[in-house]
């Protein structure tokens, strides 16, 4: 009996998707609530399990397809899955070469979004990799035997040798020009068009300030073994930036606020949209009350966001909301940015990399190490006197960590 596989749920406001990555081909078997398709949303992928165990005999969309919510997407032959079919597959597999992996027009080999991610991210040649997929498409799993091989110190599977008559699938020659057109991912088009629409929509301005970090690295070297072992996860710089940025949203609340209409809406609390890098993208999941959070609760809760953002795993929950947000690009080595304010908010801090530079203290030149900070806001509901002093309190409470334990 074939049973529909339907685009599930996506979220709130999310009607449709984009097919990502088919994880099972037609003939192979799967289990109940196994992943068969990922889905590319606004926001995040999502996986779309089998309803039952059985083969999977029909791929309804193809990777790229753009998908409503209830739309049957495969089909599935209910039963135990030990049927003759996939092993039938698997039989042909090892009696013939594999196919050769699809070539574009423009000579690229076609892959899938998260295909191509792996591609990238372990660093190999695809055309020089074999294709087991449907038509000879490489799949993911081709792409991390090929770099479990290179790391081993093997040779990576390699391709059939193409055909004479196909020689538009040889490896480009060296010195070759060449230009790959990949669409845009659904994730990488919102980015876009969020990021357009604040510039367009907020008044925005971007104010700076420079931090001595002597005394939160002091604090760190401190406390880092005490409190790791207690709590299992390192002391990093986000939980003295977070509860500072805590310290100046109370103080000037207009920071934390948001223009709806013609209203402002101020914030009792604080979500905090934490910038991470995903293999799609930007991403901001959302630390939910951090002013009331200690120090050990932020990192646990920005480290499991980025370990969710790198296995894709963020679920639209996570990122909904936020009050503010706080992007660290010093982690990429970045020295000096404005950053763009993360619609709805109001106001965004961009953290840079810290550096050893000469600065007077007390009429002496003294080497301390030091990092630019900036604060990105809508001019329409923050003034410039009220951005500067949430920067400078942000500023005083990392140079004087105590501050933030006596509420100053």
């Amino acid at each position: 009996m074939s049973i529909e596989v339907k685009v599930p749920v996506l979220g709130e406001s999310v009607t449709e998707g984009t097919v990502g990555e088919w994880l099972k081909q037609p003939g192979e078997a799967v289990a109940a609530d196994e992943p068969i398709a990922s889905l590319e949303t606004d926001k995040v992928a999502i996986e779309v399990p089998s309803p039952v165990a059985g083969i999977l005999s029909e791929h309804k969309a193809a990777v790229g397809d753009t998908v409503e919510v209830g739309a049957v997407i495969a089909l599935v032959e209910e039963g135990d899955g030990a049927g003759a079919k996939p092993a039938a597959a698997k039989a042909d597999t090892a009696a013939a070469p594999a196919a050769e992996a699809p070539v574009g027009d423009s000579g690229e080999v076609v892959m899938s979004p998260a295909v191509r991610r792996a591609v990238l991210e372990a660093g190999l040649d695809p055309t020089a990799i074999k294709g087991t997929g449907k038509d000879g498409r490489l799949t993911k799993e081709d792409v991390l035997a090929a770099a479990k091989a290179k790391k081993d110190g093997g040779p990576a599977p390699a391709a059939t040798a193409p055909a004479p008559a196909a020689p538009a699938a040889s490896a480009p020659a060296a010195g070759e020009r060449r230009v790959e057109r990949v669409k845009m991912t659904r994730l990488r088009q919102t980015i876009a068009k969020r990021l357009k629409s604040a510039q367009d929509t907020a008044a925005l301005l971007t104010t700076f300030n420079d931090v001595d970090m002597t005394a939160v690295i002091e604090a760190r070297e401190a406390y880092k073994d005490m409190f790791a072992k207690k709590h299992g996860i390192k002391l990093g710089f986000m939980s003295f930036f977070a509860k500072a940025a805590c310290l100046a949203l109370k103080d000037v609340p207009s920071v934390n606020a948001q223009v709806e209409g013609d209203e402002i809406l101020y914030h009792d609390f604080v979500d905090l949209s934490v910038a991470v890098s995903a293999p799609n993208g930007l991403v901001v999941p959302v630390v939910r009350n951090v002013e009331s959070m200690s120090f050990a609760e932020v990192e646990l809760a920005i480290a499991d966001f980025g370990k969710k953002a790198k296995d894709g795993t963020l679920t639209m929950d996570d990122m909904k909301g936020g009050t503010f947000t706080i992007s660290n690009g010093g982690v990429f080595g970045s020295l000096m940015s404005t950053p763009i304010i993360n619609p709805p908010q109001s106001a965004v801090l961009g953290l840079h990399r810290i550096e050893d530079r000469p600065v007077a203290i007390n009429g002496e030149v003294v080497i301390r190490p030091m990092m630019y900070i900036a604060l990105s806001y809508d001019h329409r509901i923050i003034d410039g006197r009220e951005a500067v002093t949430a920067l400078k309190i942000m500023k005083e409470a990392i140079e004087d960590p105590m501050r933030m334990l006596i509420d100053l």
